[in-house]
């Protein structure tokens, strides 16, 4: 009987259990916040996509990506990583600054998307109380240079670790600015164009989202953006609770929300499969040294 194909990633990984949690979609927009601060990787998104019209079919086929790549068989996750990089293969930006002409497709700007994206996933499931130790952490910093080969990123120029990935942020630091471009990406997500008949709907759920995405920006980015956030401990605290709240809502419910990667891949794999961080839990005691386990996870 031939194996179904787990993916790049499987059951096994951190990613596969990590990706499974509902608050993936405040770092998602955490991410975005991030990501818009580089001003020649902003300019790229705004001069080759209609954002201001379609920020919200954008944010989706991110989500899919991820899903795919993190759900999906081997063979979905390299045609989607084929079709990304076709599409930034031919794109092009101009920096009114210079007036050099650049590819979207530039390894420095890959691998900023990336970095944005991996930290912001890690920073806001940890600190809303999602059970990971240290070295699962760096696991996953590491599991997610499979995603940085797919765009077209060499995984060796990728950061690794948690420290890697800190001492990127800090050499990249500089280039960062609050672009016009940037500021638009702020106003569109603090208050993003909807039906007249969601604007309710904005104001109760939206607005909480992007306000907790925002505040758990690391502070250097805070501070470019111009806008005060409360204390890190305070904005832990509301982190966890908005992660009690999600993760109250029955998994399965929420997984047959289109397009369904997780379903999808647990008839492939089986109930075995199925994403939980008592999976995690279980791989940190057997991994790690007594005690070592419930230090690294108060890190």
């Amino acid at each position: 009987m031939t194996q179904a194909d787990p993916g790049l990633f499987g059951p096994a990984s951190v990613t596969w259990q990590l990706h499974g949690d509902p608050m993936m979609w405040v770092a998602g927009v955490r991410a975005l916040y991030l990501q818009a601060l580089h001003p020649l990787a902003v300019r790229g998104v705004m001069q080759n996509s209609d954002f201001r019209e379609d920020a919200w079919g954008r944010l989706m086929r991110t989500a899919g990506f991820v899903g795919t790549i993190t759900y999906g068989t081997t063979e979905a996750a390299e045609k989607a990583g084929a079709r990304v990089r076709r599409i930034h293969r031919h794109l092009k930006a101009t920096d009114p600054a210079t007036g050099r002409t650049y590819g979207v497709d530039e390894p420095e700007l890959l691998l900023w998307v990336h970095c944005a994206e991996a930290d912001s996933y890690l920073q806001v499931l940890r600190r809303s109380g999602y059970p990971l130790t240290g070295r699962q952490a760096d696991q996953y910093i590491d599991e997610h240079r499979r995603g940085a080969r797919l765009v077209g990123l060499d995984p060796d120029r990728v950061p690794a670790t948690t420290a890697q990935l800190a001492a990127y942020f800090a050499r990249v630091r500089p280039c960062l600015a609050r672009t016009p471009e940037a500021r638009d990406v702020d106003s569109f997500l603090r208050t993003p164009p909807v039906h007249p008949l969601l604007v309710p709907a904005r104001a109760l759920l939206w607005r909480r989202v992007a306000t907790l995405a925002y505040q758990s920006l690391p502070p250097f980015a805070q501070e470019l953006y111009g806008r005060p956030a409360p204390p890190p401990a305070a904005v832990d605290r509301r982190l966890r609770a908005a992660g009690t709240v999600l993760r109250a809502v029955p998994a399965r419910l929420r997984w047959r929300l289109p397009p369904g990667h997780i379903m999808n891949a647990m008839a492939r794999l089986g109930p075995g499969s199925r994403p939980t961080p008592y999976t995690l839990k279980r791989q940190a005691a057997i991994l790690d040294a007594p005690g070592r386990a419930r230090r690294q996870q108060a890190e």
